[in-house]
């Protein structure tokens, strides 16, 4: 058989190599994606906690609103239909919005509020990484702080923390505080002096929030959103946890803690190993934010449960509750990107 010539196959070598540097070269452009969503706001009635019940603005029916996970740098579009009676705008928090000022959600200086009956869409790229969340910017003192127009966005990293690598367990806890005097009064509220009377994790005030379960030796990652009026001190008995990120950043130095002050607007994530089984007691060190009304032992109080323990002690408050695994966005988070509602949020429409 004819030889091919010593040029030739120099020549066949180097267009093989200069395809394969091309092609590590390029840009990762499979990691972004173009993601789509459509969210409505509806007026809608919840339970916060046994018979108080609140009359409501709430993405896609539910409060809090449903997950957004998406990947650092994904082109998101979020196309908004505002059904109530107010007019709306949806604010990113912690979005840097480079390129897209317009898409920042701010009343009057970014766009004009979404009148009821209309529509507005949102285009955007999804960045920093990291713990966010989204808010309406009409009437942040009533929309916002007590008509539940709050959820969480979360973008991944597109290089994760050695400590991210860790988490066995994500979980979302939102914390927000209600004046009952307006819960059916929309439109009102929200003014200074008013007496915020109800306190929630994720809508719903103790007993009526739920559980974090745990096993032994879980990493869990807690990602703390102050979704409120209030500064609330979380305080997590028999651990010592990792304060390892700061609205949404990593720090450049964490440090161990057992209580930390969440703001309005803040978001810290800390990082537990589980590592002390029993039953602990997660709660507002703010001592009024344990109160349903003027009845104490509620409001910003959950459990932490370890699976090896038993929970049929006969004094146990939660000795026969129904749990939800989805309460703090547990299931959701292992779900593929996307825009994720919740059955455990979703309220009574109010028609």
């Amino acid at each position: 058989m004819p030889q091919k010539s010593t040029a030739f196959t120099a020549a066949s070598h180097l267009k093989n190599m200069a395809f394969v540097l091309a092609v590590l070269a390029a840009p990762t452009a499979s990691w972004a994606e173009k993601r789509t969503f459509d969210m409505t706001i509806e007026d809608t009635r919840i339970m916060l906690v046994d018979k108080q019940a609140f009359h409501t603005f709430a993405f896609n029916g539910q409060v809090p609103g449903p997950l957004v996970h998406v990947k650092e740098g994904d082109e998101v579009t979020v196309n908004v239909n505002n059904l109530t009676t107010l007019p709306h705008t949806i604010h990113w928090h912690g979005l840097l919005q480079k390129g897209s000022w317009r898409m920042d959600g701010v009343p009057d200086t970014t766009q004009a509020a979404i009148k009821p009956g209309d529509s507005f869409t949102y285009k955007f790229v999804a960045e920093p990484s990291g713990t966010m969340w989204y808010h309406c910017h009409v009437n942040v003192n009533e929309h916002a702080a007590m008509r539940g127009m709050w959820g969480p966005f979360i973008i991944d990293p597109k290089t994760p923390k050695p400590i991210e690598k860790k988490v066995t367990k994500d979980y979302i806890m939102m914390l927000s505080d209600w004046a009952s005097k307006w819960a059916f009064k929309p439109g009102y509220g929200g003014v200074p002096g008013d007496v915020f009377d109800y306190f929630t994790l994720n809508g719903k005030a103790f007993p009526d929030s739920q559980p974090l379960r745990v096993n032994k030796g879980d990493v869990v990652r807690l990602r703390l959103i102050g979704a409120g009026d209030l500064t609330h001190s979380i305080h997590i008995h028999g651990h010592v946890f990792l304060v390892a990120f700061k609205d949404g950043r990593p720090l450049p130095a964490p440090y161990e803690a057992d209580t930390i002050m969440v703001g309005p607007g803040e978001r810290y994530d800390l990082i537990l190993t589980m590592d002390n089984p029993g039953r602990w007691m997660v709660h507002d060190h703010v001592d009024s934010h344990t109160m349903n009304g003027d009845k104490p032992m509620g409001g910003l109080m959950t459990v932490i449960e370890y699976n090896e323990i038993s929970r049929d002690d006969p004094f146990y408050a939660w000795k026969d509750k129904v749990f939800e695994p989805d309460f703090y966005y547990e299931e959701s988070l292992k779900k593929p990107y996307g825009m994720h509602d919740a059955a455990v949020f979703k309220g009574q429409a109010i028609q």
